[in-house]
């Protein structure tokens, strides 16, 4: 190895303007705003308005980006899109981006790893950045659950929200960057968190649509029991094997799926809650956007010092699951 690192310079996020609230989707679905607070920690969240789409919220997360880094579309060499609501099927969202913002130097590709896929795609993109072969490397996370969320549905329609995030990664000499990663699948929990239709094996048809096959379907007390314990002990894997205590920890940012989730991982990891971004109340889960999304936060909010350890950590449908150490500093 070349001593490398790939170094998170930049971050920004967008979230659409139209606000739903708890007590909004109560004249939707048989549910109260007292019932969602308990179970998930979600106040409200965001949702696109009519023609707004992925890569248009992807776009907006970019601008933001290359507005702080002062670099131009010109300057980006590669784009991930980590996503499981595409624009469309094909072509891919990163390449719909990379004409929108004029990227011409660059190109892309679409991963999909469902609520882990953001730390998937910058996994990824950092080997591009410490081989040496690139630059710059925009890693986003985008996700339109508005699109695939069944408004009949309580169990899940309370859960999700729209919303992009975006990093861009250089390389680094120093101790700043990634520190390590360490990810994870399991296809045998692929039954429990699924959109059973609009694939290969059951192409949209009349009766798939009739029977809602092409929404998010979801066992939520499966999902739950796996995600705190595979989150836990994947920080916990990750920590150790870089000679590293919860204590040494500045910021954990975990995907925001459910605030019981977060609270029950945090204590079985003995953090404290300084130590924790939670945003979930506001935007909900928007599945590939909330670590980055939660980044972005914490660098408005004053939360990120150059030096900070920060843990990234993440479950979703696959199931796959992981986590990364970064050492923040532009």
């Amino acid at each position: 190895m070349s001593g490398i690192k790939a170094k998170i310079s930049g971050v920004g996020m967008y979230v659409p303007n139209k606000v739903l609230t708890n007590r909004d989707l109560s004249a939707l679905v048989d549910t109260s705003d007292q019932w969602i607070r308990e179970r998930t920690g979600i106040s409200e969240r965001r949702f696109v308005s009519e023609g707004e789409s992925n890569s248009d919220l992807s776009v907006a997360s970019i601008r933001k980006v290359l507005s702080k880094t002062g670099y131009g579309p010109e300057d980006i060499d590669l784009i991930i899109v980590a996503t499981v609501t595409p624009d469309m099927a094909f072509p891919s969202t990163a390449c719909v981006i990379q004409e929108k913002i004029g990227a011409s130097n660059a190109w892309g590709f679409d991963l999909s790893a469902a609520c882990s896929g953001f730390l998937y795609a910058l996994s990824t993109g950092a080997q591009f950045i410490e081989t040496g072969a690139y630059k710059r490397v925009l890693v986003v996370g985008t996700d339109v659950m508005s699109s695939i969320i069944n408004f009949k549905e309580r169990s899940t329609c309370v859960l999700f929200g729209d919303g992009s995030g975006t990093v861009l990664l250089e390389p680094s000499t120093d101790d700043i960057g990634i520190l390590d990663c360490l990810l994870h699948s399991d296809g045998s929990g692929g039954k429990h968190l699924c959109m059973p239709a609009g694939g290969s094996q059951r192409p949209a048809t009349h009766e798939t649509v009739n029977e809602e096959l092409h929404y998010v379907h979801q066992d939520g007390r499966a999902v739950f029991r796996y995600a705190v314990k595979l989150m836990t002990s994947v920080c916990r894997e990750i920590l150790e094997r870089n000679g590293l205590r919860p204590e040494d920890v500045q910021l954990f940012v975990p995907h925001q799926a459910n605030a019981r989730i977060i609270d029950s991982s945090v204590a079985r990891l003995g953090l404290s809650p300084e130590q924790v971004l939670i945003n979930i109340d506001r935007y909900a889960n928007t599945t590939a956007a909330t670590i980055p999304m939660g980044l972005a936060e914490a660098e408005a909010a004053g939360r990120l010092k150059s030096g900070d350890l920060v843990l990234l950590a993440s479950f979703g449908a696959g199931f796959t699951w992981g986590s990364i150490l970064v050492r923040w500093g532009s």
